[in-house]
């Protein structure tokens, strides 16, 4: 017995003595997967760690303060920025943080690529009145988008893919420039507008700098003003220059787009067009009042950038000339509003004040009638000089027509008559109008990402209700214009934009 418990106790001690000396060896470490550079695509990528997918992360945060205007970068044209009075914004403020995200993997089908950029945004919004009877005033907090006192928003500005020449998704349309309705500047300018839209679009490389681009893109709503039935006009929505009711149907057929570019040293020349479906709903409230039939519109445009001009290294010159048939969004943007109602002071004995009035749309019609296109031509341009690696500045502008033909003049006057006792002054009833813009801008760079830029524009709303011409307005509680009679007269406005913008 003695024998067997000496034999237990040595075996055990001698497990426990080569357990103890396992332990005490060294035992190899599992792999650590490090973040490489990736120098496939430039600076600023990275492998994901145990993928041969390359990512870059990016974006900026931008801080803004606009004078004389309560929207962040467009004129005091419409509601209460347009009313001048107590209920007009001096100023207004913007804070926003964009993150981008850019993905690309290698295959044998060429080069994946991802893009996504979202914002947050928070604004200052404004107050419109909020009485319904004149006599006791209240008002209400709005913004654009909508949110709360010291809110803010999301907003996705591109989401798409591309592959093989392909690009799948949210991404700036192939009708646009590369500096779109920013020539030389950051207010609203018209002209073939930057806000990415949803497409399925196809690019050719012939190579030189040369490509070509054909895509089928969405119209709803980046590329969509007004299909206004003017049958439906009433007497509040023409005091804002909307001269009907809004009868857009459902979407039928995407906006079909075409694009030829030239990208050398010297600069860029582009050459875009696109059809775009103009489809009403019904005349009445039901199906069985019937419609109109579908329009198909067009717009085309040319452009031109010249770089390195001899004024300075990196001085810029960008044109571009749009003209639309039927599809107004390619020279009144998606950023600009389409209607347009800015008062100022009297000039007619017996006005209350004057008003400039203004209405954007793709076509016109009447109940049992068809549609009538909308005729929109215009241009922007800008140079921009450095002075030096810190300092540039720009000098910018831009003009643009609407012109209605003379069956949809009938049609819009006539409400005007019937709704706003318009007056017949020397000039008659003209709905048509040019909107202009002349500015400049100054940027300071102290340091690489970090800008810092004061932008001053003129905005000039020239109505053709010329000659004397008055409308009698309803109660607008909205923005505290009473009952009164008002002179249609050209207006005009000053805004001023200061910005600091970090880039990452």
């Amino acid at each position: 017995m003695k024998v067997i418990k000496s034999i237990v106790l040595g075996s055990a001690a001698m497990f426990v003595g080569a357990g103890a000396q396992a332990a005490d060896l060294p035992v190899k470490a599992k792999a650590i997967e490090y973040v490489k550079i990736c120098s496939l695509y430039g600076a600023g990528f990275y492998y994901i760690p145990g993928t041969d997918t390359c990512f870059k992360l990016g974006g900026y945060l931008r801080a803004d303060a606009v004078l004389g205007s309560s929207s962040d970068f467009d004129f005091p044209s419409s509601g209460a920025p347009g009313a001048q009075n107590r209920l007009s914004n001096y100023y207004e403020t913007l804070a926003r943080q964009a993150l981008r995200i850019d993905t690309r993997t290698a295959t044998q089908w060429g080069v994946v690529r991802t893009y996504y950029e979202g914002v947050f945004t928070w604004r200052t919004g404004t107050y419109s009145g909020a009485g319904t009877t004149g006599v006791n005033g209240s008002t209400a907090y709005t913004t654009s988008p909508a949110a709360q006192v010291a809110g803010g928003s999301l907003g996705v500005y591109y989401a798409f893919i591309q592959f093989a020449g392909f690009t799948v998704g949210k991404a700036e349309s192939q009708f646009r420039t590369p500096w779109a309705q920013y020539p030389a500047n950051n207010l609203e300018l018209p002209g073939s507008g930057w806000d990415p839209v949803n497409q399925f679009s196809y690019t050719a490389d012939f190579g030189q700098g040369i490509t070509a681009s054909f895509s089928a893109q969405d119209q709803v709503q980046n590329y969509t003003t007004n299909v206004w039935n003017v049958s439906g006009a009433t007497a509040a929505g023409l005091a804002t220059g909307a001269y009907g009711a809004n009868d857009i149907g459902g979407s039928r057929a995407p906006d079909l787009v075409a694009m030829l570019r030239v990208d050398q040293a010297w600069g860029l020349f582009q050459a875009s067009v696109a059809a775009h479906d103009n489809h009403a709903a019904y005349y009445g409230a039901d199906e069985t009042t019937g419609h109109p039939g579908d329009k198909w519109g067009w717009a085309g445009q040319l452009a031109l950038s010249i770089k390195n001009l001899p004024t300075g290294a990196g001085d810029t010159i960008n044109l571009t000339g749009v003209y639309a048939n039927g599809a107004s969004r390619y020279v009144f943007q998606d950023y600009m509003s389409t209607t347009f109602a800015m008062y100022g002071g009297a000039g007619a004995a017996g006005a209350y004040q004057s008003l400039g009035i203004a209405g954007v749309a793709d076509s016109v019609f009447v109940t049992g009638k068809g549609q009538e296109l909308t005729t929109t031509y215009g241009f922007n341009g800008g140079y921009t000089h450095n002075w030096d690696p810190y300092w540039n500045t720009s000098v910018f502008g831009a003009w643009a027509a609407v012109r209605y033909n003379g069956t949809a003049k009938g049609y819009i006057c006539g409400a005007f008559v019937a709704s706003l006792a318009l007056s017949s002054g020397v000039g008659g009833c003209n709905p048509d109008f040019n909107y202009a813009v002349v500015g400049t801008k100054t940027s300071w760079t102290p340091i690489k990402n970090l800008t810092f830029t004061g932008e001053l524009a003129y905005l000039m709303l020239d109505q053709k209700y010329a000659g004397g011409s008055t409308v009698t307005l309803p109660l607008q509680s909205g923005i505290a214009k009473p009952i009164a009679t008002y002179e249609l007269k050209d207006q005009n406005s000053l805004v001023l934009l200061l910005r600091a913008q970090r880039n990452f």
